[in-house]
C-alpha cells in the first residue's frame, strides 16, 4: 500500500500519515471522526497494536503506534482504511449528503466512491525520543493549522490520554 520501502518486522514505533481523497477536507462532522476512532479501537484489539499517539485533521490522519512482530503495518493500514471508508460513505448516503461526485474513481473497471487516498506515508520511530517527537507533532498539528489555540483543546488527538484527562475518546498506551 504504501510507496515507499516498508520496514515492518523492526519492532520500533511507526509514525503513520495518510489523506483524505485529494486532501479534501472530510473529516468536517464529529460523525465522520468517530467512525474512524471506532474502527481504529476495533483494529488495536484484533491485532494487538500499541497505540502511542494520534491526531484526526480534517483532511488526514496521523498515528504512533508499534505492531505486533509478523503483523505488517500495511495490514493494519490497509485495513482500517477499508472499515472507516467503506462505512463513513455508508453513512453520507443514509444521510443523503451529496460529496460522491467528487469522490467517484474507477478501478477494476468499476466506478465507486472512495474516502481515502490510495498509499500511505510511515516513519520509522528509532528511539523513544523521537516517538515523542513524532506525538508531540501530532498535538501540535490543529495549532499549526490554526484549528485552536492550545492542543488540550483539540479534542480529536492523543494529547488529552497523554496528559492523564479522564475524559478521553480513545486511551493510548504507556511507551515502553
Amino acid at each position: 500500500m504504501s510507496n515507499k520501502l516498508s520496514f515492518d518486522k523492526t519492532g520500533t514505533a511507526r509514525f503513520v500519515t495518510f489523506s483524505c481523497y485529494h486532501n479534501y477536507n472530510l473529516f468536517k462532522a464529529d460523525a465522520v471522526k468517530i467512525i474512524f476512532l471506532r474502527h481504529l479501537e476495533e483494529l488495536r484489539t484484533k491485532y494487538m497494536f500499541k497505540l502511542y499517539g494520534y491526531v484526526i485533521m480534517p483532511n488526514h490522519v496521523h498515528l504512533v503506534l508499534i505492531p505486533l512482530d509478523g503483523i505488517p503495518l500495511s495490514k493494519i493500514i490497509g485495513e482500517l482504511k477499508s472499515l472507516s471508508g467503506r462505512e463513513i460513505i455508508s453513512h453520507w448516503q443514509k444521510i443523503g449528503l451529496k460529496v460522491f461526485d467528487k469522490l467517484k474513481v474507477m478501478r477494476n473497471g468499476k466506478q465507486k466512491n472512495v474516502f481515502w487516498q490510495r498509499s500511505f506515508y510511515d516513519y520509522n520511530c528509532r528511539t523513544k525520543e523521537i516517538t515523542i517527537v513524532k506525538i508531540n507533532y501530532c498535538h501540535k498539528n490543529p495549532v499549526v493549522k490554526g484549528l485552536v489555540e492550545k492542543p488540550q483543546d483539540w479534542i480529536w488527538s492523543s494529547f488529552r490520554s497523554h496528559h492523564g484527562w479522564d475524559n478521553v475518546i480513545i486511551k493510548i498506551d504507556e511507551i515502553e
